[in-house]
């Protein structure tokens, strides 16, 4: 049981931060029908952003609360990610988005490699560490054998995922800019006839897309302590699996999916073989979409004839 108990914690821990890129990639899709592929590598990104934040803040200008740190870590990788989505748009898909549909796909992919190399050229290809910034926590449950320990940065993660899922939820179902949004989604044209300005309403989204998945990578920075410019692909492969299997286009289904993926991996890796844990997820993947395939919360598309 202690066992169990302590690998739900960190299923959900790492499940949280899946589920945070995985909301990114849904309302990218929901607005205008592409997968951003690039997500996962503005992802990376806003790790090492914070990571050179950090430490511009403790080593040259002597900051040593970590709680104020962090924060204005976060708020600074939240801006500059954010800077980063707009002019992917602007620059990879706003000129091709009248293309033919593997046009902003074959960008994006682009996007994808570029944010890698450029990464490993400016920062090098060793990972890049930083000394533990939030110790201590919580025992759970304790035996002769086994300690179920919760610790602070998992809290943090859990809870700053549930507040940004609500938030995020509000802003796309009771304002404006979701109603916007929306009216996107369902059609362009008609939107844009009613007032809309659609590609504010859609540049608008990248950049707070890229928000969120740079929370995700201060998240991540905080919970590894270590950051290499090749760990883009894998988490973003993952959270785009979990907004698949969760439904994409419905934020709870993207977190619900990431915490699904994390839980597979997690348990996978405790009982059975470390090396087979993504073709575990994988293959969960596979079997919702036999039955479900608009995923777990997803809506099926109703097209008119």
């Amino acid at each position: 049981m202690e066992v169990f108990l302590q690998q739900l914690i960190n299923g959900l821990t790492l499940g949280s931060i899946y589920g945070l890129i995985a909301i990114g990639y849904t309302m990218v899709f929901g607005i205008i029908g592409m997968v951003n592929f690039a997500h996962g590598d503005v992802f990376m990104v806003s790790s090492f952003i914070a990571l050179i934040v950090f430490l511009i803040l403790t080593a040259w200008l002597g900051i040593s609360s970590i709680a104020l740190a962090l924060l204005i870590v976060l708020v600074v990788a939240m801006v500059l990610t954010g800077l980063w989505g707009w002019a992917i748009e602007r620059v990879a898909y706003r000129p091709l988005r009248g293309s033919f549909r593997l046009a902003p796909l074959i960008s994006a992919i682009g996007v994808s490699i570029f944010l890698s190399n450029f990464v490993q050229v400016a920062q090098g290809a060793r990972n890049k560490s930083t000394p533990p910034l939030l110790s201590g926590g919580i025992t759970l449950m304790e035996s002769d054998s086994y300690t179920v320990f919760l610790s602070y940065k998992q809290c943090l993660i859990m809870a700053v995922t549930a507040v940004l899922l609500t938030g995020f939820w509000y802003l796309v179902q009771r304002t404006p800019f979701g109603r916007a949004q929306r009216a996107c989604e369902q059609d362009r044209k008609m939107a844009a006839l009613l007032g809309i300005d659609v590609d504010r309403t859609i540049s608008l989204t990248f950049v707070l897309g890229a928000a969120l998945a740079a929370v995700a990578g201060v998240l991540y920075l905080l919970y590894y302590g270590t950051v290499s410019f090749s760990d883009g692909f894998v988490p973003g492969v993952k959270a785009f699996t979990a907004a698949v299997l969760g439904g994409i286009g419905s934020l709870p289904g993207a977190v619900l999916g990431g915490l699904i993926i994390g839980l597979i991996e997690v348990f996978w890796s405790a009982y059975f073989s470390i090396e087979y844990k993504d073709v575990a997820a994988f293959s969960i993947l596979a079997i919702v979409l036999i039955f479900m395939p608009s995923g777990i919360l997803g809506r099926a598309e109703v097209e008119k004839v």
